[in-house]
């Protein structure tokens, strides 16, 4: 287990850092949707928040998951350790199921209600950029390791590749949250495999059957296969955020820290509407 947090820690955590700048960088350059508050404000708001969620994951999360981790290897416990594969076999299946599982958690965030009082945290966001990527609850981080720390003991997966699938989850989360305009020839193919920033904006979307949708974290797959997939939404029609939070005086840092536990706002917008989109486009023309 510490091998593996040495591996966060000198490998993971520059490689990050290194990602965000670059993404950062790009989105400043190649912007994909117009922004609606003020950059620098927003980047103070929401690394507080990051912060204490980054706390919560190197401190609890990371040591926990692997715990279970190192657990299931010693006692032969979960699906891949029971199964006689090939080491590199064995690895795909780790990766490809350990994202699979954070797909359901996702999932699960919106559709609990206790769990979605923590993770409106991050939709409430009037902007969706870099800065968004790390804008979780550490409640909602905490939340997480029974269920992802659960997942792990059940697929059965090793110390080193829970590191590798997190140092890449963590990546592949700055990148789709990012702001940045790739060529629209390269996301439609990237989007085939991965999830990009323009199937994510879709997500951050005031309409909730957009919200309600694109739930996978790596491999878009998982939309695909589950019918949650939503690539019919012109970046420029997006409102970003959740409807009943629209007050730029709410977007500090100590009303985030009390939203789960105060009483949650209906779908709603202030004057009562709810927000609706009719369908169209094409899917292939849109992504």
């Amino acid at each position: 287990m510490k091998s593996a947090l040495r591996i966060f820690d000198r490998v993971g955590a520059p490689l990050l850092t290194g990602l965000a700048t670059a993404f950062f960088v790009m989105e400043t350059i190649h912007d994909l949707r117009k922004r609606k508050q003020d950059r620098w404000q927003r980047l103070k708001t929401n690394s507080s928040i990051a912060t204490v969620g980054l706390a919560g994951l190197r401190g609890a999360l990371l040591p926990a998951m692997l715990s279970g981790s190192a657990w299931t290897v010693q006692k032969r416990f979960g699906l891949l350790q029971r199964l006689p594969l090939p080491r590199w076999l064995q690895g795909v299946l780790a990766f490809v199921l350990l994202d699979y599982s954070n797909y359901l958690w996702h999932r699960l965030n919106h559709q609990c209600p206790f769990l979605w009082r923590f993770h409106n945290v991050h939709h409430t966001d009037l902007d969706l950029d870099i800065s968004t990527a790390w804008r979780f609850h550490a409640g909602e981080v905490l939340l997480s390791i029974f269920f992802r720390g659960g997942m792990i003991v059940l697929i059965g997966a090793s110390p080193r590749q829970v590191i590798t699938y997190e140092i890449l989850y963590e990546g592949a989360t700055a990148f789709h949250h990012s702001n940045w305009k790739l060529p629209f020839a390269i996301e439609k193919v990237l989007n085939k495999l991965m999830v990009t920033p323009r199937m994510h904006g879709i997500h951050h979307s005031i309409v909730l059957r957009e919200t309600n949708s694109n739930y996978s974290v790596i491999f878009s797959a998982w939309d695909r296969l589950h019918g949650t997939v939503r690539l019919n939404v012109p970046q420029q029609e997006i409102v970003i955020g959740v409807p009943a939070y629209r007050s730029t005086a709410e977007e500090n840092v100590r009303f985030l820290l009390i939203l789960p536990f105060r009483p949650q706002r209906e779908w709603k917008l202030p004057d009562g509407s709810i927000p609706e989109r009719n369908a169209s486009g094409n899917l292939t023309q849109l992504l």
